[in-house]
């Protein structure tokens, strides 16, 4: 075969790139070093001060770890956070799945930072009740919001958590106060009624509702409802906006049925539609009112004392059960009173007794 047959062929080799060096057994080390190097608890601080996005990733990571090691740093850095706290205003969006919380966020969060906020979303997923696992993918959802540089996205697993809150969101709030973050937004798994932990730790309550889904029925229960500052009927759009009017009609009466807010505050009912962001404006227009309420009246101080007391009571309770079940004799005392309560040889309430009894003596 000549040289002009052979260029023809498809097995004619062409030049490849060129190669890059080979790295040295030396310089992989040293990369490998500085990635296992974890800086301080000193220097996660002042980078959330310096509005790091990359410390407060860091800093919210050691908090939501449930490694005993991570537990002293972790509490360092909300120490050091905490005198730069307190200077945000926290809004929780709760709804059925399937309302649209995700994608209200995003609009919402773009609009709020175009009025020259900073957004700090933390995005509450779903944990498998199973295999444990989350996805954690509304950083996907919320494509436009995380490009933004006045925004912030941490998405976390609710975990064990049945208030459709992860464990340490308490904690994150401050660290994202304290990174300069001055509207804080937590968007919960949407579990229904038993969703009600965030009204714990924010200062507006905004409940998201669909109509034509037999939902109206189901908000008109006490609950979660009766803990509302504002609902918002979503997806208000196409064929849709008649229904959504109606809902707004029917929650308006529920309303009625419940008692005065101690706040003083006389709950919204509004319709809106994230698609065509008709109604945005007007959500962000209620919760500015609601907020210059409370602040003349005192009532947003008052509050915000009653949930940090809460939150003490609450961490005081997490930590004695934590003490109860890495205790050395507690894991083998539990392991041989489980087996003796599967095989009915005790009751579980005396053998809850007796492993109470033997943890406080």
């Amino acid at each position: 075969m000549n040289e002009k047959q052979n260029k023809k062929s498809a097995l004619h080799e062409k030049e490849g790139i060129p190669q890059p060096e080979s790295f040295s057994t030396a310089s992989l080390e040293k990369i490998s070093k500085n990635r296992k190097l974890q800086p301080s608890a000193n220097e996660l601080i002042t980078g959330i001060l310096a509005h790091d996005k990359v410390a407060l990733s860091r800093g919210i990571t050691l908090i939501e770890s449930t490694s005993v090691t991570h537990l002293a740093k972790a509490n360092e850095i909300i120490s050091g956070c905490l005198p730069y706290a307190n200077k945000s205003v926290r809004i929780g969006i709760t709804g059925v799945p399937g309302v649209g919380k995700s994608t209200f966020i995003e609009v919402f969060g773009k609009y709020l930072t175009s009025l020259g906020r900073k957004v700090a979303v933390l995005a509450i997923d779903p944990s498998s009740t199973i295999s444990h696992g989350s996805i954690l993918g509304d950083k996907t959802r919320m494509e436009e919001l995380v490009k933004d540089e006045n925004a912030y996205i941490r998405p976390s697993a609710s975990g064990e958590t049945l208030g459709g809150v992860a464990r340490k969101t308490r904690e994150t709030i401050i660290l994202c106060e304290a990174a300069g973050f001055d509207t804080i937004i937590i968007e919960t798994v949407g579990v229904g009624q038993s969703e009600t932990a965030v009204h714990s730790m924010v200062d507006f309550f905004l409940l998201l509702k669909i109509s034509g889904a037999g939902d109206e029925l189901q908000g008109i229960k006490r609950g979660i409802m009766e803990m509302a500052d504002a609902i918002v009927i979503n997806k208000a759009d196409g064929d849709n906006i008649n229904k959504a009017n109606l809902a707004k009609t029917e929650f308006n009466r529920a309303l009625h049925l419940f008692p005065a807010k101690k706040s003083g505050w006389i709950p919204t009912v509004a319709t809106c539609s994230a698609i065509t962001r008709e109604g945005i404006e007007s959500v962000w227009e209620t919760i500015s009112n609601y907020f210059e309420l409370v602040k003349t009246n005192h009532y947003f101080e008052e509050k915000r004392k009653e949930q940090n007391q809460y939150w003490m009571m609450e961490t005081i309770n997490e930590q004695l059960k934590n003490n109860f079940y890495n205790h050395p004799d507690m894991i083998k005392l539990l392991e041989e009173n489980k087996k003796a309560v599967a095989n009915n040889e005790i009751s579980p309430f005396a053998a809850a007794q007796i492993l109470l009894k033997k943890y406080f003596n």
